[in-house]
C-alpha cells in the first residue's frame, strides 16, 4: 500500500509537511477539523499546496523528512511547481550574483 507526502499552507502563512496512507482530502479535512493536537491545530484553516504519491510508505516518509529540512523558499518553489527555482535553491556553496 502506498502513501502520499503533502504540504499544507496554514492560515498564518507557515507550511506543514506530512504523509498519509489514506485520502488526501480526508487528511486535510482532519487538519481543518482540529483532529490533531499538533502544529496545525492553532493555525487553521489549512490548504493543500503540494502532494506526491509513492508506491511504498517508506519512500513517502523519507520524502517527508527531506522536505521538512528544506528552507521556506524551497518549499514555496515545490508548491508552485517551479522546478528551475528548486534546482537553483538546491545548489550547495555560496550564492553569487551575476
Amino acid at each position: 500500500m502506498g502513501a502520499y507526502v503533502y504540504i499544507v499552507r496554514c492560515q498564518d502563512g507557515s507550511f506543514y509537511t506530512g504523509s498519509t496512507r489514506g485520502s488526501l482530502e480526508d487528511r486535510v479535512n482532519q487538519h481543518n477539523a482540529g483532529s490533531y493536537g499538533g502544529y496545525t491545530a492553532t493555525r487553521r484553516p489549512v490548504r493543500l499546496v503540494y502532494s506526491d504519491y509513492f508506491d511504498r510508505i517508506t519512500d513517502a516518509v523519507s520524502a517527508e523528512r527531506q522536505i521538512k529540512g528544506w528552507s521556506r523558499a524551497k518549499k514555496e518553489a515545490l508548491a508552485r511547481g517551479d522546478l528551475d527555482a528548486l534546482k537553483v535553491l538546491s545548489r550547495r556553496g555560496p550564492k553569487t550574483s551575476p
